[in-house]
């Protein structure tokens, strides 16, 4: 949500990679930052009926890659909106129904906005005319359990709404959007029915309520929704943020680790409802805002070396949000408390834009490494009709360009507001409405965003089948177990009192790190997993051909069997756990030593998760992509402490 509240600046990546296309197929446009001074004025969409929408995709989604796809395979670029109004739109203080104590005087009564104006028909036809495909319409967890029915004025153009409760509405909403051929992402965007911003007890997932009162909320909307296959994603929370004493944190294994939430909130949707998308977006801001404290908008920067592994491994997509007037380490206050001197987006050259919108976003579509997703812009936006801000005139130009380049998914900020005579109350909107339901649209005269957003809108795209590509994933054991493993998910503990991690079923290990309990799994290559008992190796027992690391001990998989698991006590290793393969393995030994530094293959920028670091700090060891972890070896000698030392990597064929 637009917010004056809460978003680090550190060393630019390389702009080299904003495009990542497969070859022989579709192209996008090339260039972090085109010029947009000159460029003529962009048509409108053409507008799909809702048939034509529907005919052009089918459910579920998921992903290969940086790209969304379809059920058929096909890419699917989220052109997207969001539909604000049933995460709340009171501003905290005074009568909820007082336009005076509501975001830009809109009442929203906690349903999504408009629908007191004009019938859904003819907002779903608004949304059509913007060359939308898919809408994220965020929700409050107070919706969850809100019984109270809506007053009639708050659905007065749809009358066949009378005597609902918020919940039903939403229902209601959902069932026309996926109808007329909409995708459909859901979005826990407050805890209660409070608008934006700062401290306003919608800071973290677990602000105003529990961890486990979030999943359970979660868990009863998809399977609400499970049945329909155009709901297509669940996004997870909105603009996790710091509350009055504590930040948010990527990794640190307490209540406040939005990693570990995220990772466990997603696969407990997953395996209720396996069709979603599992939205996560980055740290919003952490730290306090002051001259000489540190502070900042992390955004998703710690996916770089803790990216989140699903049982379902193509079904993660990551999310960010950008504004003008925020920054790297700018809340956005323009005076007072959070208010600093630090640089806003907006005030960036084109370049140093790029540069930061790739630092903070859409490096994670680099191809081949451990966090590679798609990333998806699900807020971004600018001041409309009637704004004469050239620095945010300028911005909006400069990022939509950016994303029309690399050719991101996306979603602005909001999509239904009202007008007055022709006068927007929320100039943001990119729909109004008026009392009588007339509709004043950006694309009519007199929006300067039009020409940026058509061209965002039109912009070449990636098209057709996408590839499948081999898929790279963190185990982090740092803290807890990370069974990622329906499999395994379903059996007794196979390695008691140990901290223990699972591959993904179809994945098998293929790097682990010394002294930090981290572990790298790849299905490159995988052949499929034969039936039969899967085994936890605890001693040398299957140390059957040849002492391949003399004077160490060895946990080494059985003959035909690869490793797909590992436990430490400690970091100490305990236990390997083996998969038999469905084809022959080879048995030529090749061992990788990474007691004395980092043995990985050699760096690659888009394959083997080579180019990226999935374990800062410690030596790693990493088979290839075309052989399979058959053993790995450890000594208690001096400053050793049972960690691994070497891997027995052997050719997968």
């Amino acid at each position: 949500m637009r917010r004056l509240a809460l978003r680090v600046l550190s060393a630019a990546t390389a702009l080299s990679a904003l495009l990542a296309l497969p070859s022989g197929t579709a192209t996008a446009t090339t260039g972090a930052t085109p010029d947009t001074t000159a460029a003529a004025p962009a048509a409108a969409p053409v507008p799909l009926t809702g048939a034509q929408l529907a005919a052009s995709w089918t459910g579920p989604l998921s992903t290969r890659g940086r790209y969304i796809v379809d059920a058929a395979g096909d890419r699917f670029k989220l052109r997207a909106g969001n539909w604000s109004g049933a995460q709340g739109t009171w501003q905290g203080s005074g009568t909820t129904t007082d336009p005076a104590n509501n975001q830009a005087g809109q009442v929203s009564y906690n349903l999504p906005l408009g629908l007191d104006r004009a019938p859904l028909s003819e907002i779903l036809a608004g949304f059509h005319s913007l060359g939308l495909n898919s809408v994220r319409l965020p929700f409050a967890d107070a919706m969850v359990r809100d019984t109270s029915v809506v007053p009639d004025a708050a659905v007065a153009a749809n009358p066949q709404l009378r005597g609902s409760t918020p919940l039903q509405v939403f229902d209601a909403v959902v069932a026309a959007l996926t109808a007329d051929g909409f995708a459909v992402i859901l979005n826990n965007h407050t805890t209660g029915y409070r608008f934006c911003c700062g401290l306003d007890g919608n800071e973290r997932w677990n602000s105003g309520q529990s961890t486990a009162q979030w999943e359970e909320d979660w868990l009863f909307m998809a399977n609400r929704y499970r049945a329909n296959k155009r709901v297509v994603g669940a996004d997870l929370r909105n603009e996790v943020r710091r509350d009055t004493w504590d930040d948010p944190n990527w990794g640190m294994g307490d209540s406040h680790d939005e990693y570990a939430a995220f990772e466990e909130a997603g696969n407990r949707i997953l395996r209720a409802a396996p069709d979603l998308l599992i939205v996560m977006e980055g740290i919003n801001w952490q730290g306090v805002p002051l001259a000489g404290l540190y502070h900042g908008r992390p955004q998703l920067k710690p996916v770089a070396t803790l990216s989140h592994t699903l049982i379902d491994s193509g079904k993660l997509v990551y999310s960010a949000h950008f504004y003008g007037y925020t920054g790297p380490a700018n809340t956005g206050a323009g005076s007072g408390p959070g208010a600093t001197g630090d640089p806003r987006y907006q005030d960036f050259t084109p370049e140093q834009l790029a540069a930061v919108v790739d630092e903070e976003a859409l490096f994670v579509t680099r191809t081949g490494q451990h966090f590679t997703a798609p990333v998806w812009i699900s807020e971004f936006g600018a001041g409309g009709r009637g704004s004469t801000d050239a620095k945010e005139h300028a911005w909006f130009d400069r990022f939509t360009a950016i994303l029309a380049a690399h050719d991101t998914d996306f979603a602005v900020w909001p999509l239904v507001g009202w007008h007055n005579d022709g006068v927007p109350q929320d100039s943001w909107a990119l729909l109004h409405y008026d009392r009588g339901g007339r509709r004043l649209s950006v694309e009519d005269q007199g929006d300067w965003r039009a020409d940026a957003w058509n061209r965002l809108v039109a912009a070449p795209s990636y098209t057709g089948p996408v590839p499948v590509v081999p898929r790279w994933n963190v185990l982090d054991l740092d803290h807890a177990d990370q069974n990622v493993s329906r499999r395994m998910l379903a059996l007794p503990d196979w390695s008691s009192g140990n901290r223990k991690g699972n591959c993904p079923d179809g994945q098998r290990l293929v790097g682990l790190g010394r002294s930090d309990s981290r572990g790298l799994c790849t299905d490159a290559a995988q052949p499929a997993t034969a039936p039969g008992d899967w085994v936890t190796v605890t001693d040398q027992r299957y140390v059957t051909d040849g002492d391949w690391a003399s004077g160490y001990d060895k946990l080494q998989c059985p003959t035909g069997h690869l490793a797909v698991g590992y436990s430490v006590r400690g970091n100490a290793m305990a236990a390997l756990l083996c998969a038999p393969a469905g084809t022959a393995l080879s048995t030529t030994n090749r061992v990788l030593w990474f007691d004395h530094g980092d043995n990985r293959p050699p760096a690659s920028p888009d394959a083997d998760s080579t180019a990226s670091d999935w374990a800062p700090g410690y030596y790693k060891g990493q088979c290839g992509s075309g052989e399979y972890v058959a053993g790995v070896a450890m000594t208690w000698r001096w400053l050793h402490a049972g960690v691994p030392d070497a891997l027995l990597c052997r050719p997968l064929r």
